[in-house]
């Protein structure tokens, strides 16, 4: 007995310092961003602030070209994951269904590609879109920012297609649908957990992106909130709830996104990794 409450209790133990490390610093940036100025820099840390104070949040949002920079975000971001997922519906499905030569290869290379360090590729990348006169252009963040998140994507969903049966998809032909409608209204409605998942992750990633956007992006007016953030000492000085506040703003998209999707998401990335 005592055994089994010592393996129920350290898991469990395990998890909540886990949760509280993780947990802790999100925490202390959102209720910073509420604190007044006096309880940001007293010696005695204020753990549980009394007096909410929305000042740093309205200075954050008046800050110079903020809802630019949001906008220029959220375009990137939302256009980069919508061409990723529907061109890795249309490569994981030939993945998974069609046998042809190299497939193995191809395979291989997509998980290559999403091993490689993109930050290694700077330097030739900012010569590519250089030589097509593209700096301080929003469209090569678009492309580069789907190259990122679609090998990872192709590879989740092309497992999740290989679960679905196959005698759905050939009942639906022999019904009469065309193998591109058997695709939409059989296999389709069964990707909702991968897509979910593969949209999840693709969008933290084009959202939190730093190193492409500022190599080629110098222009205030075509750069994105991470890059405004990491300057916070120039937009802000030493107004760290104005800081705290800028930072949760920025979190809170993600935070929304992965609370709505988290359970779907999980279930896409194992089903995903499993099957196929």
């Amino acid at each position: 007995m005592r055994r089994s409450l010592i393996g129920r209790i350290w898991p469990n133990a395990t998890a909540v310092v886990l949760f509280i490390g993780f947990a802790f610093p999100v925490y202390w940036m959102f209720s910073t961003a509420f604190k007044p100025t006096g309880d940001i820099i007293t010696d005695t840390p204020v753990w549980f602030p009394t007096d909410i104070t929305f000042e740093h949040f309205q200075k954050a949002v008046a800050a110079d070209h903020f809802w630019t920079l949001v906008r220029n975000s959220f375009t990137v971001t939302v256009l980069s994951v919508a061409a990723s997922l529907l061109i890795a519906l249309l490569a994981s499905f030939a993945m998974a269904r069609m046998r042809f030569k190299g497939r193995r290869g191809i395979l291989l290379t997509f998980m290559i590609a999403q091993m490689a360090p993109w930050e290694v590729m700077v330097i030739a990348i900012y010569m590519l879109v250089r030589d097509a006169d593209m700096l301080n252009s929003l469209v090569p963040l678009t492309i580069f920012y789907m190259m990122m998140v679609l090998p990872f994507t192709i590879l989740t969903l092309r497992g999740y297609v290989a679960s679905v049966p196959r005698e759905l998809e050939e009942s639906a032909m022999v019904d009469g649908c065309t193998r591109p409608q058997a695709f939409m209204k059989v296999i389709l409605p069964l990707l909702g957990p991968g897509l979910m998942a593969t949209s999840l992750f693709g969008f933290i990633t084009a959202w939190n992106e730093f190193p492409l956007v500022l190599i080629l992006n110098k222009d205030i007016e075509s750069q994105t909130l991470p890059l405004w953030l990491s300057q916070f000492q120039t937009a802000f000085g030493d107004d760290w709830g104005a800081t705290m506040a800028a930072s949760s703003l920025f979190a809170v998209p993600i935070l929304i996104l992965f609370i709505y999707l988290q359970r779907k998401a999980v279930s896409g990335l194992t089903d995903g990794a499993v099957k196929g």
